[in-house]
């Protein structure tokens, strides 16, 4: 998973001049249409990063790097709900007879992204605004470390930085505010997340020079004279006091004393006042179709069933004489898998997975990212709740793509699933797709910056299938380890529909995963209270991943000797993220 998911509905600046868009004439001439969506599409890309700047400077626009709106505020969601119902009256402005095909995948893409946006906040997600995986406060931390999207290369940049932890004083009372409306409404988060946030806030809360708040004042710019320097240490170091120690300190004073004992004992959004609603409405945004619950939970359980079948075929193969159970307790314990003494041999080994397979991904794709690439070890701070993960390079090529893997101790790291992790996180995955798409100029700005989970999610997944074409999967448990991570996603079917609408609870969905795949108890632990925090969006890989698969079988089929890889590829990716609907589409388009 990456970055561009941590999509917020940010403030709005300045009124909407839609013009001609919002007028449909009945003698446009199809230019003149294209022009009017080209129009559009533009005007609404540079406004919802006026909306919603923090992710404007994950996509490199620094003109809002000052801002941080209250994007939980009454408000605000007012503001976004005018702002994008105003669009969907312009789009209907648009014929869509006189649209390319390229055309017509942008007024779509628009068009649902508009309705979903208006959806979502008819759901009451902003009285529950903390959770351990993602949320503004963790978010500030990875901006404030200096080593994220945060630009902190002149004065000014500092002075950005300041501004916004100013601002986030207000949001963190906001919060709690929030929460206490949630705590008399039924709005609360399960107790067993709430203890994962808590240590977080602590940690975020002290004042030392560990805290990664304080990192960017040992990286102060050379160009400035000392004088601006030393009052820059001094402005910079009040700012952090006075808004942002305080800040995570009331955060988790209020989380332990108040809101813990109120949290719900239940695992599942289903019980919160309008939760199955909600969630049906997370299926159709993560997945981008419409089916239902039991459709892939049914779909989840043939899945596993599947991959079992090859789980067995894999261990048979390794002369283990014991069941499948036995097998996956072994490569919990076994230390001939645990090969590494320090976190530099990891992330040694991966790059030695990149050097192996860029020969054959060459063969594969004829068109390759630009974006530099670098693999980093996850940082201290969020290494404990977090998964290895894909976080985007800038369009324009300054900031390198990052697969970051979180090391908390290399002795235990087991080399099993590292190359099918590469494959999805890095190369050819998250990085081709993500800076193949980013640095697609003709594509307009807001495809270019988008994020449709089950199309992305889906093609790294996709991706890991590839690694016996790339000459990798060699090895009978480094193969064994792609097939947990294929029976992961299939999993994640089942466990994510059942915490959600079958009432199930985090243990019943914790034992069914370490039945059916080799992780410890914390990783099935740790990911299990992911899906509780962010319900649905863990769907979105196997149903993109499938769909994938049949396009490719199917036009390999159908198109017999004439069928080319590399070709099939540059069309998956040429166009960027897009709902699965609109990817079978453009593939058939592509076939003729």
């Amino acid at each position: 998973m990456h970055k561009l998911q941590q999509k917020g509905y940010l403030f709005l600046l300045g009124t909407l001049l839609l013009g001609a868009c919002q007028q449909k004439s009945s003698h446009s001439s199809p230019q003149a249409m294209q022009d009017s969506l080209h129009h559009l599409a533009d005007r609404y890309y540079n406004e919802s990063m006026a909306l919603n700047p923090i992710q404007a400077t994950f996509n490199g626009e620094n003109q809002y790097n000052d801002q941080l709106p209250i994007d939980i505020s009454a408000g605000y969601r007012a503001k976004a709900d005018s702002f994008y119902a105003s669009y969907q009256q312009a789009i209907k402005g648009i014929d869509t007879s006189a649209l390319s095909s390229n055309d017509r995948i942008t007024y779509d893409m628009l068009q649902r992204e508009f309705d979903m946006s208006r959806e979502a906040l008819t759901f009451h997600d902003q009285l529950m605004p903390v959770q351990q995986f993602g949320c503004l406060p963790i978010t500030m931390a990875q901006l404030g470390s200096g080593a994220s999207a945060q630009p902190f290369k002149t004065l000014k940049d500092y002075e950005n930085f300041m501004h916004r932890m100013e601002r986030f004083a207000i949001w963190a009372d906001t919060a709690i505010a929030n929460m206490r409306v949630g705590m008399a409404t039924g709005y609360v988060l399960p107790q067993t997340l709430v203890v994962k946030v808590i240590p977080q806030m602590r940690d975020l809360a002290k004042k030392d020079t560990g805290n990664v708040f304080y990192a960017p004042l040992k990286t102060i710019p050379d160009s400035l004279d000392a004088a601006t320097k030393a009052k820059l240490t001094k402005d910079y170091t009040a700012a952090i006091e006075n808004y942002i120690l305080p800040s995570f300190a009331k955060l988790q004073q209020f989380l332990q004393n108040e809101y813990l004992p109120k949290a719900r004992t239940s695992s599942g959004i289903g019980s919160i006042p309008d939760g199955k609603a909600y969630y049906t409405y997370l299926i159709r945004f993560w997945t981008t179709t419409s089916k239902s619950p039991e459709e892939i939970f049914a779909l989840g359980e043939k899945e596993v069933a599947r991959i079992r079948g090859e789980m067995e075929t894999v261990k048979n193969s390794t002369g283990f004489k014991g069941d499948l159970p036995a097998f996956f307790a072994s490569i919990r314990t076994d230390k001939k898998l645990r090969i590494f003494k320090t976190p530099a041999a990891i992330l040694d080994s991966f790059k030695a997975i990149e050097n192996k397979i860029m020969p054959g991904v060459k063969k594969m794709y004829g068109h390759l990212p630009k974006t530099k690439f670098e693999i980093r070890q996850t940082e201290a701070y969020r290494a404990a709740s977090a998964s290895a993960e894909y976080q985007q390079g800038s369009a324009d090529g300054t900031r390198p793509g990052v697969f970051y893997v979180p090391i908390l101790d290399a002795t235990t790291f087991s080399y099993t699933g590292m190359e099918c992790l590469f494959l999805h996180e890095a190369i050819p995955g998250h990085h081709f797709q993500i800076s193949l798409q980013q640095e697609n100029d003709s594509l307009p700005k807001f495809r270019r910056f988008s994020w449709i989970g089950a199309y992305g999610e889906g093609y790294a997944l996709y991706c890991e299938s590839l690694g016996k074409e790339l000459g990798l999967y060699t090895d009978p448990y480094m193969y064994f380890g792609r097939l947990t991570d294929e029976m992961h996603r299939a999993i994640r079917l089942v466990v994510d529909v059942s915490l959600h609408t079958k009432g199930w609870t985090r243990e019943q969905a914790i034992k069914y995963m370490m039945d059916n795949e080799p992780l410890s108890e914390q990783e099935a632990t740790a990911e299990i209270e992911r899906y509780m925090a962010i319900p649905a969006q863990a769907l979105s890989y196997k149903i993109g991943e499938l769909k994938i698969r049949e396009l490719r079988n199917k036009y390999s089929k159908e198109q017999g000797s004439k069928f080319s890889l590399s070709s099939f590829h540059d069309e998956l990716l040429k166009d960027g993220c897009v709902p699965l609907s609109v990817l079978e589409q453009k593939m058939a388009r592509w076939a003729k």
